[in-house]
C-alpha cells in the first residue's frame, strides 16, 4: 500500500545460520512435494475416507490463513477507521499476509486428489455455486492477488518506478476495499464449512448458525495478535526500537473481541445444553478447556493498562491468543471430528515435514525480503 511513512531496507547479511537451517527444511519439503505430485496423496499422507482433510488443510489453510490476517485487520484500522498512527505496521503485516495466503492457496492445491483439474474452479460450466469450498477457493486466490498489489509499492519504491506507483495510488481505494471484503467472506465461510459437516462435528464446536461468526471474530483477533508477535520478533531479532506504544492500542481492541467471543461462545453452549461435555474428562472436553484457557489468558493480561504497556506481556498475550485461535480451528476440524466407521487419523512424518517446510518458507522469505526491500519503517518512526 502507499505509505505516508518512510521505510528502510535492512542492510544486513541474508545467509545467516538460521536462514540456512530454514533453507534445509525447505529443501526437504520440496522433495516430499515432488513425491506427492508424482505418486499421489497416498504416498506421503495418512489420509483416509473418514479423514479426507489432514494437517495440510487444517493447519496450512484453515489455521494458516488465520495467522495471515494481519494485513487485513490493519487495513480496516488504518484505512476504514482512519487510525493513521498504525501505518508503520502495515507494510510488514502485508508481507506476512502475502506469504501466509500464498502458501495457504498452494496447500489447498496440493491437497486436491486430481490437482490437474483445478482450472475447473473458474470455468462457468463446471462451477458448483452451492459449494462453500468454491467461495473459499475463489476468495483466497483473489485476495492473494490483491495482497500482491497492496505490497507492490515496496517493490516499486526499491526499483524507483514512480509512474507505476502513482497509477497504483489512484486505484488504492478500490484495492483496499476489495482487500477488506474478500477475507471477511472467506474467513466466515470457514465456519460455514463446519455447518455443512453437520453431526460429524462435536457439539462443543458445532453451533450451526454461529460458526461463521466465531470463525470471523477469532480471525480478526488472530490478525491483531500476529501483528504484535511479528513486530515483537522484529524488535528483538533485529535490535530495533520497540513499537509497544503502537501495539498496546491493538491489545485494547483485542479485549473487546475476546469479551464478545467468550460471551457468545459460552452463551451458545449453555442455551444448547452442551456445556457439560466440556467437563466429561475425555479428550475433546479437555481440549475445549485448554482452548478456553488460552483465550482467557490474553484477556486477563490485556485488561490491565500496566501489563498492556509492557512489550513482554503483550507478546505473551499475543502468543496465547494465536495458540487459542489455532487450537479452536484444529479442535473444530480434527479433534472434534466424528467420522464414524472406526476411522482414525494421525499425520505422517512427511505431512508434518511438508508443513514445517512451508513455515520455513514464510520465515526465511520474510527475513530475506526485509533485507532487500523497504518494508520496515525507519527507526525514527518505530
Amino acid at each position: 500500500m502507499s505509505s505516508h511513512h518512510e521505510h528502510q531496507v535492512l542492510n544486513r547479511k541474508i545467509f545467516t545460520l538460521p536462514f540456512i537451517f530454514l533453507a534445509a527444511l525447505v529443501l526437504i519439503a520440496f522433495y516430499i512435494l515432488a513425491e506427492r505430485m508424482i505418486f499421489g496423496l497416498g504416498a506421503v499422507t495418512n489420509l483416509n475416507d473418514g479423514y479426507p482433510w489432514g494437517i495440510w488443510i487444517v493447519y496450512d489453510v484453515v489455521i494458516g490463513t488465520g495467522f495471515a490476517t494481519g494485513g487485513w485487520v490493519l487495513a480496516m484500522v488504518v484505512y476504514i477507521a482512519n487510525k493513521g498512527k498504525y501505518h508503520p505496521l502495515v507494510r510488514p503485516a502485508l508481507l506476512a499476509s502475502l506469504f501466509g495466503y500464498s502458501l495457504g492457496a498452494f496447500s489447498a492445491f496440493i491437497d486436491m486428489g486430481r490437482y490437474w483439474n483445478v482450472y475447473n474452479m473458474v470455468l462457468p460450466g463446471q462451477i458448483n455455486i452451492n459449494s462453500v469450498m468454491l467461495e473459499v477457493g475463489l476468495c483466497v486466490t483473489a485476495y492473494t492477488m490483491i495482497l500482491v498489489l497492496e505490497f507492490a509499492p515496496a517493490v516499486l519504491e526499491r526499483f524507483k518506478i514512480p509512474r507505476l506507483s502513482q497509477l497504483l495510488d489512484k486505484w488504492l481505494f478500490v484495492i483496499i476495499g476489495i482487500g477488506v471484503l474478500l477475507p471477511t467472506m472467506h474467513q466466515s465461510s470457514i465456519g460455514s464449512l463446519l455447518i455443512s459437516a453437520g453431526h460429524k462435528v462435536d457439539p462443543l464446536w458445532q453451533s450451526l448458525s454461529l460458526q461463521p461468526f466465531f470463525a470471523l471474530i477469532t480471525a480478526i483477533a488472530m490478525g491483531f495478535s500476529i501483528v504484535i508477535f511479528e513486530a515483537s520478533m522484529v524488535t528483538v531479532g533485529f535490535k530495533r526500537p520497540s513499537e509497544t506504544h503502537l501495539l498496546k492500542g491493538l491489545g485494547r481492541l483485542i479485549i473487546y473481541l475476546l469479551g464478545v467471543y467468550l460471551l457468545v461462545r459460552f452463551g451458545d453452549l449453555v442455551l444448547r445444553g452442551e456445556l457439560g461435555r466440556a467437563f466429561a474428562g475425555d479428550l475433546r472436553g479437555n481440549m475445549f478447556l485448554l482452548e478456553t484457557l488460552l483465550f482467557v489468558i490474553p484477556l486477563v493480561i490485556l485488561l490491565s493498562p500496566g501489563r498492556r504497556s509492557s512489550g513482554a506481556q503483550l507478546l505473551i498475550a499475543a502468543v496465547s491468543l494465536l495458540l487459542a485461535g489455532a487450537l479452536y480451528r484444529a479442535n473444530a476440524f480434527m479433534i472434534g471430528w466424528h467420522p464414524g466407521g472406526g476411522y482414525i487419523y494421525f499425520p505422517s512424518a512427511k505431512e508434518v515435514l511438508l508443513s514445517l517446510g512451508f513455515v520455513a518458507i514464510e520465515i526465511a522469505g520474510y527475513l530475506a525480503i526485509v533485507k532487500f526491500l523497504p518494508v520496515l519503517p525507519k527507526a525514527d518512526h518505530a
